[in-house]
């Protein structure tokens, strides 16, 4: 039920925030705008890295998530108004938030439609994940 309100919530939330929808692309890549990799450390570890994404989990292996511990990792690499981008493993779960950190970072999120998955088939830069 936790996870079927916070789901509601955030998708609500994208109907009042400005969020972009596009295809991970090379021009996305070019742009330098930053990419906020949500996915699982296994995933990166499976498939590797965007170049230049940053890791940050926000569902977990369970599909738990803590909102302050994210935002808080977040605020490390995007500013506040910063225009940034995210992907997971097909688009499901960036979906799912990218309203809610549009309206919390007060910025225009680009949802990455198609994730890694179509990351990969249509060959972007893909690098191994290196463990901090």
């Amino acid at each position: 039920m936790k996870n079927l309100f916070i789901i509601l919530f955030l998708f609500i939330s994208t109907a009042f925030a400005e969020v972009v929808n596009t295809y991970a692309s090379q021009e996305i890549l070019d742009s330098k705008v930053k990419i906020i990799d949500i996915r699982t450390a296994d995933e990166w570890r499976e498939t590797g890295l965007l170049a230049g994404a940053v890791p940050i989990t926000f569902f977990d292996e369970r599909g738990e998530y803590n909102v302050p511990l994210f935002l808080q990792e977040l605020s490390k690499h995007v500013k506040k108004g910063e225009t940034f981008a995210i992907i997971c493993h097909v688009g499901s779960r960036t979906s799912a938030i990218a309203g809610f950190l549009a309206e919390n970072n007060s910025a225009k999120v680009i949802n990455l439609l198609g994730g890694m998955v179509y990351a990969q088939k249509n060959g972007l830069k893909i690098l191994p994940y290196k463990e901090k």
